[in-house]
C-alpha cells in the first residue's frame, strides 16, 4: 500500500506503560475522572496493545488510599451511612470500599487496566511501601534530602495539627484563580509553605489555626531548577509534549519574585526597606511592581521585612523544597532516620512512585522478576505515557522529574543530565466542566457521579464523546442533555452525536454489507481486488488515525473516523444505487468487496475506542483477534481467512444493531 499523503509515519517504543492519574480512596469516580483521564489512557493502552502487541503494553492505576482529605471524610461519615454500609467499620473498610467502587465503576465504562490496584491493601500495598522506603534510601543516601524545620498550621482548640485540606485560605500567589487555597497548595496545584496562605482557618473548628514548628523530610527540588529547564527545552525540540505541559512547568521556573502594590510599594520606600539580592522591575502599566531575587532564601528574607513591617504583598510561582513527610498516622511510614521518628509520607511524593509500584506488582503477578520494572520505565526502547488533569502537572511534570534525576544519580549541578534520561511523556488535559462552570458538589446542580450516566446513555456514547471533546487544547464543558434543566429537548443531546455515528451511519453500512452478502452471494465476502477509490479512502483515514493517535489529540481521532465512515457510507449509497439501477451483479458484488475492506479497517480503528462493540461486530465477521492487529491494517479481509472461498459471515436477522443505542434513547424516539 502506498502513503498517498507522503508524509512520515510515526515511530512507536517497543514498551510502554501507561498510567492514569489516582482517584482518592474516599469517592466513588465522578464523570470528570473516567471523562477527563480513564477513557483517553485506555484507549492510548488499546491502541498500542494493537499497533505493538499486548504483550509490550501495561497499562496501571488504582486508588490514592492515604492523605487528610481522606481521614477528614471518614470522620464525616455520617451514622447514616454508617448505617447504610454495615461492612464499614474502620479507615481501612472505608477506604477498600470506595477502591472497590472504582474498580467497578471502570469495568462499566470497558477501562480495564492491567492492574488497578491500591497503595495501601494487598500485595500492591506491600510493594509500594518497600518502594517507598527504597527510594527515600535512595535520595537520602545521594544528598538530596534534608530536614527543614518549618511552620505547620496547629488548631489549638482541637489540639491537633492540620494537614492538606483541614486549612482552607487563600492561594498567595499573584493572579491565582483557584477558588481555595490548602495547608501549603491551592486547588490549582500551586505549591508554597505553610506561613503563606492568606485568611487561613481549620475546617475542624472554623477559627484560626496557630503556625507551629515541626521537622519534615524535604526534596531539594529547588536546586533543581537549571536541570528543569534543560528538560523543557529537550522536549520544545522534540514536540512529542503538548505544550499545555511545558507552558505551565515554565511558569514554576521563574526565578523567586514578590509583588507588592503601588501603594504598598510607597510603604516600602517609607521605611526605607531594602532587600538583599532584589532587582526591582517596575512596569508603568501594571498595577503592582515586582522584586526578583537570584535565591529563594533572598525572597523569604524578603517576606520576613514585610511582615515585620505590616506590608501586603504576594508571591510569585516559583520551586520550593517539595515536603516528602508528615505527621498523619494514616499514611505509609518514612525510615527513622536522623532522629526524625513516626514520620509518614505526604500523600502527594508517594503517589507519584506509586504507578512503579503497580508495574513491579503487576510483573510478579505474571510470573515476571520485579526488578524488570526499569526494562519498561528507564530504557531507550521503552516510553511512559502518563495520563493527568492539568492541575497535577507540577507533581508530575517538576517534581516527579527532578526526583527521577536525584534517584538516576544527577545532582543538580550535572549539567546535561536531562539528554541522558528516558523521561516519562505526560498526557495532561484541560478541565472537564459540568454545564460550562467548574463541578461542585455544593452547586445547585450536583454533577453526575460516573455510574450514574449510564442509566441515560451507553458507555460507546460516553467514550466517544470524551473523546471528541478536544480537551487537549482548552476546557470543555460536559452537557448531558438529561442533567441540564435548561436545555431545550427538541434539539439533539451533544453527547449523543458521536454515538450515533456507530449506531447509525456504522450500523446501516454493516447491515447493509451483511443483508446484501447473504443475498447475492451466499453470505461470502466476494473475493475481488479493491477499488482504487477505496483504497485511496481507507489509506488516508488509516494514516491521519495513526498520526493523530501518535499525538494522542484523540478528537482528531474521532474526527478522522466520522470522515471515513461517512465516506464509505456515501460510496456505498452512490455505487449502489448505479448497480441496483443497472442490475449489474458485477458492480454490486466489487462494491460488496469493497465495503467489506472498509468495515475492517474501519472496525480495527474502532478496537481501541469502543472495544467490547467492535469486538461483537468482529465475531459476525467470523474472523480471529487477528484483525486488531496493525500488522493487517492495510491487508484485505480475505487475508483474515482461512480459506477466503468457503469463509462464511454470521447471518444476521432484520433490523439487527451492531452498535446498541441505550434503552432511554428509544424511548424518547417513541415519544
Amino acid at each position: 500500500m502506498k502513503n498517498q499523503n507522503k508524509r512520515p509515519r510515526p515511530t512507536f517504543p517497543s514498551r510502554a506503560i501507561i498510567t492514569a492519574g489516582m482517584p482518592y480512596g474516599n469517592k466513588s469516580l465522578h464523570f470528570g475522572h473516567v471523562g477527563g483521564v480513564f477513557i483517553h489512557a485506555d484507549t492510548y493502552a488499546r491502541f498500542l496493545k494493537d499497533r505493538i502487541g499486548k504483550d509490550n503494553v501495561i497499562f496501571v492505576s488504582g486508588t490514592d488510599c492515604y492523605g487528610s482529605p481522606i481521614i477528614a471524610s471518614y470522620k464525616n461519615f455520617s451514622d447514616q451511612k454508617r448505617a447504610e454500609h454495615a461492612h464499614i467499620d474502620s479507615l481501612e473498610d472505608y477506604v477498600y470500599h470506595f477502591h472497590t467502587l472504582q474498580k467497578e465503576v471502570l469495568a462499566k465504562y470497558d477501562v480495564e487496566p492491567s492492574l488497578y490496584a491500591s497503595s495501601a491493601f494487598g500485595r500492591s500495598g506491600e510493594v509500594h511501601k518497600a518502594v517507598s522506603e527504597a527510594l527515600f534510601k535512595s535520595l537520602y543516601e545521594g544528598g538530596y534530602l534534608k530536614k527543614l524545620s518549618t511552620l505547620q498550621f496547629y488548631d489549638p482548640k482541637e489540639q491537633v495539627f492540620l494537614n492538606g485540606r483541614q486549612v482552607v485560605g487563600k492561594c498567595p500567589f499573584e493572579g491565582c484563580q483557584s477558588d481555595k487555597g490548602y495547608a501549603d497548595e491551592c486547588s490549582l496545584g500551586h505549591q508554597y509553605m505553610p506561613s503563606e496562605l492568606i485568611d487561613p482557618v481549620s475546617t475542624l473548628s472554623n477559627e484560626k489555626p496557630e503556625l507551629r514548628a515541626v521537622e519534615n523530610w524535604y526534596f531539594v527540588l529547588d536546586e533543581y531548577t537549571e536541570r528543569l529547564e534543560e528538560m523543557v527545552t529537550l522536549m520544545r525540540q522534540e514536540r512529542k509534549v503538548r505544550p499545555l505541559v511545558l507552558n505551565i512547568t515554565d511558569e514554576f521556573l521563574k526565578k523567586p519574585a514578590i509583588y507588592v502594590t503601588r501603594k504598598e510599594q510607597e510603604k516600602v520606600e517609607e521605611d526605607g526597606i531594602v532587600f538583599e539580592g532584589a532587582t526591582l522591575i517596575d512596569e508603568p502599566k501594571k498595577p503592582s511592581v515586582t522584586y526578583e531575587f537570584a535565591h529563594l532564601e533572598d525572597r523569604d528574607k524578603a517576606r520576613a521585612q514585610l511582615d515585620g513591617a505590616g506590608i501586603r504583598y504576594r508571591t510569585g510561582k516559583t520551586l520550593v523544597p517539595f515536603r516528602l513527610s508528615g505527621n498523619v498516622e494514616w499514611g505509609v511510614p518514612v525510615p527513622n532516620t536522623d532522629g526524625l521518628d513516626d514520620l509518614t509520607f505526604w500523600v502527594w511524593p508517594e503517589s507519584l512512585w506509586a504507578p512503579i509500584s503497580f508495574t513491579k506488582t503487576y510483573l510478579e503477578s505474571i510470573g515476571k522478576d520485579p526488578a524488570e520494572w526499569r526494562k519498561w520505565w528507564l530504557s531507550e526502547e521503552a516510553k511512559v505515557y502518563q495520563f493527568i488533569g492539568e492541575d497535577n502537572i507540577y507533581f508530575y511534570g517538576i517534581a516527579e522529574m527532578a526526583m527521577l534525576m536525584a534517584y538516576l544519580g544527577h545532582g543538580p549541578e550535572d549539567a546535561g543530565a536531562a539528554n541522558e534520561i528516558n523521561f516519562p511523556q505526560l498526557v495532561a488535559n484541560c478541565h472537564l466542566l459540568f454545564l460550562d462552570a467548574k463541578a461542585s458538589s455544593s452547586g445547585a446542580i450536583k454533577p453526575p457521579m460516573a455510574d450514574e450516566l449510564l442509566n441515560y446513555y451507553t458507555k460507546d456514547d460516553l467514550r466517544m464523546h470524551f473523546l471528541s471533546l478536544g480537551l487537549s487544547k482548552k476546557s470543555v464543558s460536559f452537557n448531558p442533555q438529561v442533567f441540564d434543566p435548561s436545555a431545550d429537548k427538541s434539539e439533539q443531546d451533544a453527547v449523543l452525536k458521536d454515538g450515533n455515528l456507530l449506531t447509525n451511519v456504522f450500523n446501516r453500512l454493516m447491515r447493509s454489507c451483511f443483508y446484501t452478502a447473504q443475498k447475492y452471494n451466499e453470505a461470502k465476502v466476494p473475493d475481488l481486488a479493491v477499488s482504487e477509490e477505496v483504497l485511496e479512502l481507507v489509506e488516508k483515514g488509516i494514516l491521519e488515525y495513526e498520526s493523530n493517535m501518535a499525538r494522542q489529540e484523540f478528537h482528531r481521532v474521532i474526527y478522522t473516523l466520522d470522515s471515513l465512515i461517512r465516506g464509505l457510507s456515501k460510496y456505498w449509497a452512490r455505487e449502489m444505487k448505479k448497480a441496483d439501477t443497472a442490475e449489474d451483479d458485477a458492480l454490486r458484488l466489487q462494491v460488496l468487496a469493497d465495503a467489506f475492506y472498509g468495515v475492517k479497517a474501519t472496525l480495527t480503528l474502532l478496537h481501541p475506542i469502543v472495544p467490547k462493540s467492535s469486538e461483537y461486530a468482529k465475531s459476525y465477521l467470523n474472523l480471529e483477534d487477528s484483525i486488531w492487529s496493525w500488522d493487517h491494517i492495510f491487508d484485505p479481509i480475505q487475508a483474515l481467512m482461512a480459506d477466503p472461498e468457503v469463509h462464511k459471515i454470521t447471518e444476521i436477522p432484520p433490523r439487527f444493531d451492531f452498535f446498541e443505542k441505550h434503552s432511554s434513547q428509544f424511548e424518547t424516539e417513541d415519544e
